[in-house]
C-alpha cells in the first residue's frame, strides 16, 4: 500500500514539473507573438503556442480536446492566417523579406520550443504503461453533441466572425487603382 502511494506521489510531481515546463513555453512563445515585428515570425511563434496548449490539455486528461487544439487551432486556423498575412504583403519587397525570413536564426527558437514540448510528449506517452490516471475520457459524440446543441450559438458567431476576418483580409488586400486625368497619364510607347 506505500508503495503503491509512493509510486502515486511520483507520478504527480512528475506531471506537475511537466506542467510547468509546458505553462513555461506557453507564456515565451505567446510573449513572442506578441513582441514580434515580422508577422510571419508571429505565425510561427503562434503555432508553438497552440502546441503547447495543446499539451497542457494532455496534461490534465484531456486528450481529445489535445487533439482538437492541434487539428482546429494549429492547423486549419494557421493556415487561414498565413492566407491573409499572403493576402496582404504582395511585391517585390514581400520577396525580399521572404528571403530573410528561411535564415536558420528565425527557426531557431520555435524549434527549440516545440522540440522542449515533442520530448515532453514522448517521455509522457512512453512512461504511460507503467501508471494508470484517473483522467475521464471524453468521446468525439459527446463533444458534437454538446457543440451543436448546448453551445450552437457560439459555434456560429465564431463561423461568422471567422468569416468577417476573411473577407476583411480580401479587401484590404486589394490593390486600389489610382485613376489619374487622361492628360497626366504617361504616354504609351508605339
Amino acid at each position: 500500500m506505500k508503495n503503491r502511494q509512493l509510486i502515486y506521489t511520483a507520478y504527480y510531481l512528475k506531471m506537475d514539473i511537466f506542467f510547468y515546463i509546458t505553462a513555461t513555453v506557453t507564456l515565451v512563445s505567446t510573449l513572442m507573438v506578441i513582441t514580434r515585428h515580422n508577422p510571419v515570425h508571429a505565425l510561427l511563434y503562434l503555432v508553438v503556442s497552440f502546441l503547447s496548449l495543446s499539451m497542457i490539455f494532455f496534461l490534465l486528461g484531456a486528450p481529445f480536446a489535445a487533439l482538437l487544439e492541434i487539428i482546429i487551432y494549429a492547423g486549419a486556423i494557421m493556415v487561414l492566417f498565413i492566407f491573409v498575412i499572403m493576402l496582404l504583403n504582395l511585391g517585390k519587397k514581400t520577396a525580399e523579406q521572404e528571403k530573410k525570413w528561411l535564415k536558420p536564426k528565425v527557426w531557431l527558437g520555435p524549434t527549440l520550443l516545440s522540440l522542449i514540448l515533442f520530448a515532453e510528449l514522448f517521455f509522457l506517452i512512453s512512461s504511460s504503461g507503467n501508471t494508470s490516471s484517473n483522467s475521464h475520457i471524453v468521446d468525439s459524440k459527446a463533444v458534437a453533441v454538446s457543440l451543436f446543441r448546448s453551445y450552437l450559438i457560439g459555434v456560429e458567431l465564431a463561423a461568422m466572425l471567422l468569416m468577417a476576418g476573411v473577407i476583411g483580409a480580401a479587401h484590404i488586400g486589394q490593390h486600389k487603382k489610382t485613376t489619374l486625368h487622361r492628360f497626366l497619364k504617361e504616354e504609351e510607347p508605339s
